[in-house]
């Protein structure tokens, strides 16, 4: 049972460091040393280093393993089924969301507002936000599609909330979605976050055409 609970764990901690920007695609993942730092033997890390690989969020680079990174077509598929079961859950949130998810989900976009100019901490809360609204969907298989896709989404390498305007804007967004959701309204619901995922990836896409190619 312990054993179980440890790769669990290791897992988790893992997940979270890439999901967090501690581990960016490209870095290398040391067994010890991921040991050492969450404090777990290397058992189990080895074990959850092989469930991630599994999961294509990382990759073999000779004997090494690295975090995975998204080319350009990966992106855009990633985007597109992201859209889709995204927008399913703000269909299904506006017809089975209680009163009290409902209420969690605008207190969220209000306290938001003071994390305007804290990209990092507003990508967090933008994570928890799209959870609460698969948790509201009431639906444990859409949940758990969506928790796959948002685990491959950790896999690029920066947010596109620490783009100028990005992060105002999402938070516009994420007011439509919930005054939809709230109204009982499944379509506008689906069509105002599949709106706000249209926007982030053509964000991202203009971010990216502006880098130096050489970079």
């Amino acid at each position: 049972m312990e054993t179980k609970i440890a790769q669990r764990d290791a897992y988790g901690l893992i997940l979270e460091a890439i999901d967090e920007g501690l581990y960016r695609p490209g870095d290398r993942l040391v067994e010890n040393e991921l040991a050492e730092r969450f404090g777990v033997s290397r058992t189990p890390i080895r074990e959850a280093l092989q469930r991630l690989e599994t999961q294509s969020l990382l990759v073999r680079d000779g004997r090494s393993l690295i975090v995975a990174s998204l080319d350009h077509n990966q992106m855009a598929e990633l985007y597109v089924v992201r859209t889709e079961l995204e927008g399913l859950a703000a269909r299904l949130a506006a017809k089975h969301a209680t009163p009290e998810e409902v209420h969690v989900l605008a207190g969220m976009v209000e306290e938001d507002r003071a994390r305007l100019d804290d990209p990092a901490a507003l990508a967090r809360s933008n994570r928890r936000f799209h959870k609460q609204i698969h948790l509201a969907s009431h639906n444990r298989y859409l949940v758990q599609q969506l928790d796959m896709v948002h685990r491959s989404m950790a896999l690029l390498a920066t947010t596109s909330l620490a783009i100028e305007g990005r992060g105002r804007d999402a938070l516009a967004e994420h007011g439509a979605i919930v005054a939809a959701i709230e109204r009982g309204d499944g379509d506008a619901a689906h069509a105002a976050l599949a709106r706000h995922i249209s926007r982030a990836y053509e964000a991202r896409l203009r971010s990216d055409s502006l880098r130096d190619p050489a970079v």
